[in-house]
């Protein structure tokens, strides 16, 4: 007899016996059940001594007032109890036939260590029908499942529960990967949710891809072979090799330049275990990637225009903020010297699509000065309160500025003093000047890696005033604000570029005219007030007097902070940065970028 585990009565152990779940009732002698420990075992009344009959399988087990699940399978052993006290003694004594009523309300936790039980049991032992049909996606569930030993080659799977909590369970994996002859192990650790069936009130396992491992995302796939792209060996601008163990941030950057320049950089391919990606990820601009090599291959080389020294400086930045992002670049060229995230899984600093907020505010100026309809100097009040086809727009802190300059409001970043420019404006003259100047929203960058180039979306009554300051539907990343930085230090728009293109012909995108150097001269002129006496001063503070900068708070629904942005030149570098729920860009994202900016000398 080989025992799993004890029930909370004393008088009563549950234990395996040629294979079939036995339950031993100690009390002044022994009796004894047995069941399929497949499936859940039979109800013994609780303190009565007798033996127990097998019984109809998928009937629960309660023992001493807990109801008892106890699963059987090749590797893999889950044994949970659940419940006690009154609510457990009077399930014990329910006798009645089941609701026809669908179920409702949250999950219990028995409902959610049974599913996620069945599911994880079934998944091991190669019970693909049983598992997806665990699921509340069977379709997709089987799919997967069936690709995770068919294409990805993994045996021996092995899947161990953690410790609950609410509606999910975390469980690691361990199996092999084999192929050809080669095999080596793969463990990660991944978690599932239960969620209750809205039909018939049953509890599923919500299916996502990332629940068969956390790389995944809907439609994407695992497979084992040999690589269709050769590995690359990217190096920064003076010749070294960056790798994810020096600079973290570069991992979504080093898979995307394998996908760009793999089969161009002059490297074999080796076999591997990897990421395949599908559609909605392709959309996405995400690149395949790999989980494990079984044999290396030779990768080939492909220079990047990163800073070795500035690289270093923005990891060491962003580490220090939850949700950061920065981005150095070049303005007389357009080469990418830094780039950093503090979460390494996503690019946000190329790839983010989130409201800017105020360093938006850039662009509407270029334009309202390009129209003629204001000049730096120009007394402009900025109103507490601003209506606009039916909606309210507020200031920061409900402030305002009654007798003031235009550029006392760019630099206090009062929004008021932008919005009231609304009726003189068409709908989409803030896309055109995005587009024409800065050329952002185009969907034409190649910088040698996936980027989103912004999103400037022509739009009508109080959207339209919102988007004049960096909300409504705009949507920027860092990358695309540094740009827009190093656009008004040379006056000309130079799309920023991580690799040369030179390595591949390929064309850069183009701005279809630049700003007039009057246009320029008023941009620096209140950018410089804002870096030297407004909101971006004290982060700014000492790297005067060719410098300029813009803050912004963006505000997120659903959420209590708004993201933080920063956006600056000095010489010729231009950086950007956001924090994500970090509050006010001056305190959050600012001093990121001022210690770029140092740091670039």
């Amino acid at each position: 007899m080989s025992q799993l585990c004890y029930g909370p009565a004393a008088d009563v152990t549950l234990a395996v016996r040629d294979s079939r779940v036995v339950a031993v009732v100690e009390e002044r002698g022994g009796y004894e059940g047995s069941g399929d420990p497949g499936e859940f075992a039979e109800e013994l009344a609780v303190g009565k001594r007798r033996r127990v009959a097998e019984r109809p399988k998928n009937r629960p087990i309660v023992v001493g007032g807990v109801i008892a699940a106890v699963v059987g399978g090749a590797g893999f052993g889950v044994y949970a109890l659940y419940g006690g006290g009154a609510a457990a003694d009077d399930e014990s004594r329910t006798t009645s036939a089941p609701s026809a009523e669908v179920k409702t309300g949250p999950l219990s936790a028995i409902e959610v260590q049974t599913a996620s039980t069945r599911f994880l049991t079934a998944w091991q032992q190669g019970q693909v029908s049983k598992a997806a049909a665990g699921t509340d996606d069977a379709t997709a569930a089987a799919a997967l499942l069936t690709s995770y030993t068919k294409d990805a080659h993994l045996t021996g799977v092995t899947l161990t529960p953690g410790t609950r909590t609410g509606d999910k369970v975390p469980f690691s994996v361990k199996a092999t990967v084999s192929y050809k002859g080669v095999s080596k192990p793969l463990t990660y650790d991944s978690a599932l949710t239960v969620v209750r069936n809205k039909a018939d009130g049953k509890p599923l396992v919500d299916w996502h891809a990332s629940l068969v491992h956390p790389d995944l995302k809907d439609g994407d796939t695992l497979v084992t072979g040999a690589a269709g792209t050769p590995p690359v060996k990217a190096l920064d601008r003076d010749g070294e090799e960056l790798t994810t163990a020096e600079y973290p941030s570069l991992g979504p950057v080093l898979d995307g330049l394998r996908e760009k320049y793999g089969k161009i950089a002059g490297g074999k391919a080796g076999v591997e275990l990897r990421v395949v990606r599908g559609k909605a990820s392709e959309k996405a601009k995400l690149s395949d990637k790999t989980l494990l090599a079984l044999t290396e291959g030779t990768p080939g080389t492909v220079r990047t225009t990163l800073s070795p020294a500035l690289q270093a400086a923005a990891e060491q930045q962003v580490a220090k903020k939850p949700r950061a992002s920065a981005v150095v670049v070049r303005p007389s060229t357009g080469e990418i010297l830094a780039v950093a995230n503090t979460s390494h899984g996503f690019n946000t600093a190329f790839q983010g699509s989130l409201a800017p907020g105020s360093t938006m505010k850039i662009v509407t100026s270029t334009m309202l000065f390009e129209k003629e309809l204001v000049t730096p100097g120009a007394s402009h009040p900025c109103p507490k309160t601003y209506k606009l086809a039916g909606w309210t727009f507020h200031n920061d802190d409900d402030s305002e500025i009654k007798q003031g300059t235009f550029k006392q409001s760019f630099g206090a970043s009062c929004n008021n003093a932008f919005i009231n420019f609304a009726p003189k404006l068409s709908n989409s003259d803030l896309t055109k000047e995005a587009q024409e100047v800065y050329g952002l929203g185009m969907n034409n960058w190649a910088i040698g890696v996936p980027t989103f180039d912004g999103a400037i979306p022509v739009q009508s009554g109080a959207q339209m005033g919102a988007s004049l300051i960096g909300q409504g539907g705009v949507r920027m990343n860092p990358l695309n604000m540094a740009s827009v930085a190093a656009t008004v230090e040379t006056g000309v728009f130079h799309q920023p570029y991580l690799v040369s293109p030179s390595v591949d012909d390929r064309a850069l995108a183009k701005a279809s005219r630049t700003m007039s150097s009057k246009t320029q001269a008023e941009l620096k002129e209140v950018m410089q007030f804002t870096a030297a006496y407004g909101t971006a001063a004290q982060a700014m503070a000492g790297l005067g007097p060719d410098y300029g900068a813009k803050t912004g708070s963006a505000e997120v629904d659903g959420q209590k902070k708004p993201n933080g942005w920063f956006t600056a030149y000095r010489g010729d570098l231009a950086a950007a940065g956001v924090v994500q729920a970090g509050g006010h860009g001056g305190d959050t994202a600012g001093p990121i970028v001022a210690a770029l900016l140092r740091a670039g000398g």
